[in-house]
This record gives structure tokens, sequence and C-alpha cells, in this order.
């Protein structure tokens, strides 16, 4: 993320209010791209299902075929998505930019094979035509490597090149959406179609600009695996996150709200489009932490920690340590007023907008919408927070904090189910709630002796962890070293 704050800046340091336009476009783009482009796609296609009289019955298993995949993708990426962005952080400072296209591969290929078999099983069991499990699965296997792919395009310059991904994508989704339904008999097939190409076409892009920017190494393809045993809590963190994030959908399908749409596939409609529409209004605090944070904040954190290894004096490194604290804590209340005008914004200029739009929100999908706008604000927030916990590489106190939002936020909406369905989304506020509060007690005691934190925690000898997936990565290597003997 420091390369983007490092290029944003000297956008923001331009004149005229298209270089500002185009700096918040680049970091919306790169930071929320992969997320926005599901929720655009699946609203979008949603009104042309409808524009183009799609049986009721079709359009509910189509929303139901997208948004399992989106979920399945994410939740199997997120295990490994912070430590693959560790380990492509320490490639880049150690000058090995050819060790990171091979992880990418790596990384992919265990996803598709572990992910392609559980997610596969289930399809195979859904009880839905051949036709839908080829479609479904294509679309999954898209999503995962569009979702690791952002993981490494951050540590990418050409920011003009993602935008053109990210509009060509939607362009080739909605386009070849409306073709086939002018040619063809509209039905959920060949709308799953247009959305699979709109990801095609963005992952194809991806990889092109991977391909473009990194350079093939002699790295093996699992090397990057050494970084799971040493950063474990990493992949339990991103894993958590996303428990919290997305477990009170699934939760909410099992209740009253929730009905069988064909076979495994269930939804809860009146409660999921609320749930989309209201997880855009997080757009802003997440480029505002790149935008704000990251380049005003990064500077001042930059300095202090070079004063440790420039053999700073004392009176130096406590000067800078008040003066990057004092920013820090100026930027996020920065970031949480600006996350409270927006949330006010969506719950009044955004219910008028999505009453005009053909999603059939009622009075009960209002009040969705209310109470999860609230909810994924006070999340931005928190993520927020939890984000800064990893800058000052407190990965025991993120892990905590998110391990909190995973417990309550689940448990909170099972217990959600017990009352009226109106209350249905409070269960999500409690874990956001309860993740805020965890993230920012943590910051504070863990700024208040930032200096020991820095100097008497760390090991005194260096050692390296050697875990069951170092070993796994040893037995690769050894297997592709004896390949290569009896080839040669």
């Amino acid at each position: 993320m420091a390369g983007i704050g490092f290029e944003l800046k000297g956008l923001f340091k331009k004149k005229g209010i298209f270089a500002l336009f185009r700096a918040y476009g680049y970091t919306g783009i790169i930071t929320t791209g992969p997320m926005i482009l599901g929720i655009v796609l699946l609203l979008g296609i949603m009104m042309l299902a409808n524009s183009a009289g799609l049986a009721k019955h079709d359009q509910d298993l189509l929303v139901c075929m997208v948004t399992y995949a989106l979920l399945a993708s994410l939740t199997v990426t997120s295990f490994f998505s912070m430590v693959n962005t560790r380990y492509i952080a320490d490639m880049l400072y150690e000058e090995r930019s050819e060790a990171v296209l091979s992880s990418f591969f790596g990384v992919c290929g265990i996803l598709l094979v572990l992910g392609g078999i559980m997610y596969g099983i289930f399809l195979c069991l859904a009880g839905i035509s051949l036709l839908y499990i080829i479609l479904n699965f294509l679309l999954f296997s898209e999503l995962v490597i569009v979702w690791m792919a952002m993981n490494y395009l951050t540590a990418v310059k050409d920011y003009r090149g993602i935008l053109k991904a990210f509009i060509a994508a939607v362009a080739a989704a909605f386009l070849s959406g409306v073709l086939l339904l002018t040619y063809m008999e509209p039905s959920a097939a060949v709308l799953l179609t247009a959305v699979c190409i709109g990801y095609g076409l963005m992952m194809a892009m991806d990889i092109i600009l991977l391909l473009k920017y990194f350079p093939q190494g002699d790295t093996g393809c699992f090397y990057f695996l050494r970084w799971l045993d040493e950063f474990r809590p990493l992949a339990y963190t991103g894993l958590f996150t996303n428990i919290g994030l997305f477990s009170h959908l699934i939760i909410i399908w099992a209740g009253p709200a929730g009905k069988q749409v064909q076979g495994l596939f269930y939804g809860a409609p009146v409660h999921d489009v609320p749930a989309l529409t209201a997880f855009l209004s997080i757009l802003i605090t997440t480029i505002n932490f790149v935008v704000s944070v990251e380049v005003n904040f990064y500077p001042k954190y930059r300095t202090y920690y070079g004063l440790f290894n420039e053999k700073g004096s004392i009176r130096e490194i406590q000067e800078a340590e008040e003066e990057m604290l004092t920013v820090l804590d100026k930027e996020l209340l920065y970031t949480a007023r600006k996350q409270l005008y927006m949330t006010a914004l969506m719950l009044s200029v955004g219910m008028l907008l999505l009453e005009k739009l053909p999603l059939g929100f009622n009075d009960i999908m209002e009040g969705y919408f209310r109470t999860l706008c609230i909810g994924y604000g006070i999340y931005a927030v928190a993520n927020t927070i939890m984000l800064i916990l990893l800058y000052f590489t407190d990965y025991k106190g993120a892990l905590i904090a998110t391990g909190i939002f995973a417990l309550v936020s689940t448990s909170a909406t099972l217990l959600s189910l017990l009352f009226n369905p109106v209350y249905y989304g409070f269960g999500f506020i409690a874990g956001s709630t309860a993740f805020f509060i965890a993230a920012w007690i943590r910051l504070k005691v863990f700024t208040k002796k930032l200096s020991y934190y820095i100097l008497s925690t760390q090991p005194i000898i260096a050692s390296v962890r050697c875990g069951i997936f170092t070993r796994i990565a040893e037995y690769i290597e050894g297997k592709e070293v004896e390949h290569e003997k009896k080839t040669a």
C-alpha cells in the first residue's frame, strides 16, 4: 500500500480538480474494485433480468448463484490474502521482484484445486442443471483469480491500466448481457454467462498487467508457503474478517426471512439486496484510508522507524513518536467523520435513489438498508483501526479484534433469529461495534508503550518457524528437483 501512497501524493500535489478526481478514482478502484464490481454487476444484471421479463424464480436463482460464488471465493482467498501481501512486500523490499509472480501462480493453483473441489462438490449436490454447474464453477474460478490478483496489483504503478480493466469488465458484462438477451431467450444462464464474460475480461487484463510488471524467475511457486508458518496470525485475521463481514448474510438465509430457491440454493432477497447496496457506503472510508491515512501518516511513520535504524537520539525518537501519533489520531478522527457523513447521505439521498430503481424496495427492506448502513459504517472505521495495528506489526492485536468481530457478529445474528424479523441487522451492528471497541482499545494500549513493543518484545536470536506449510513447500520443491534430474 505504501506504493499507492507515494503515487497518490504526486497526484494530489498537481493542480486542478481533474487530478484530484483521478487520484480518488484510482484509489477506489485499487482498494475496492472487485467487490464494487461484484455489487454493480449483480444489481445491473438484476435490472436487466427485470426489464427482459425473466421469471421471478430464475431471477432469484441467478442472484443466489452469483452471491454464492462471490462469498465462496472471498472465503477461500481470505486465508491467504494478508499473508501473500506480506510476502510481496518482503520480496520487493529485498529487491527480489522475480519471486513475486511465481507465488501468484502457486496460490491460485492451491485455491483453484482445494477451493474448486469443495465448491464443485457443493454444486454437484445443489440440484441445478449441468449448464448452471459449469457456469457457476467458471465464475467461482474467475473470482478467485481476480481477488488474488488485486493483492498483487497494489504494487503496480500503472493505475490507469487497472482503471481500464475495471471499466472494460463492467462494459463487457452489460454489453454482452444486452446482446445475449437481444438474440436469445431470456434465462438465468444467459445473464450468468454475461457475468462470467465481465469477470473473465478483468481477470485476463489483470494477469497481463502482472506479467508486464513482474519478471519471471527461478523461485518455486510454493516458496511463499513458508510465510504462512511465519505469519499465521495474518491468515486467521483475514479469515475472521471475512466471517464477521458475511456470516450474517448466510445466517439470515436460514431464518424466517430466507427461502429455498432451488436445491441447496437459499436466499433472502428482502435482506440481501439492502445488504449489498448498504455495503457501498463503506467506499468513502476505504478510499480515505489510502488517501488520507497513508499519504499523511506514512511519512511520519517512516521517519519514526527510521530513527531506530539511523541511531536517532532518545529525544528525537520521542518527538517523532508524539508527532506520528498526533497525526494518526487526527486522520482516524477525519476518517470517522467522513464515514458519518457518508452514512447520513446514504440514509437520506441514497434511500430516495434506491426507491427509483426497479429493485422492489418495500418498507422492511428500507429498514434493513438503514440498519446495515450503520453497521457497515462502524465496521469501516473499525477495519481502518485494525489495519493500523497491522502497520505497527501488532498481529496479535489484529487477530484478537477480528476474532471478536467474527464471534459477536455470528452469535448476535443467530440470537436475532429468535426475535421479530424487523430486528435483523442489529446482530451485525453488535459485531461491528465490538470490533471497533476491541480494535480501538488495543491500538491505545499498544501505542502507549510503542517503544517497548518495538525494542523489548523482539526475539534476541532470529529464528525461522518450520511448520506444516514449510514442510509442504520443501516436499514439493524436492519433487521438482528430482523431476529436473530425471529429465536432464
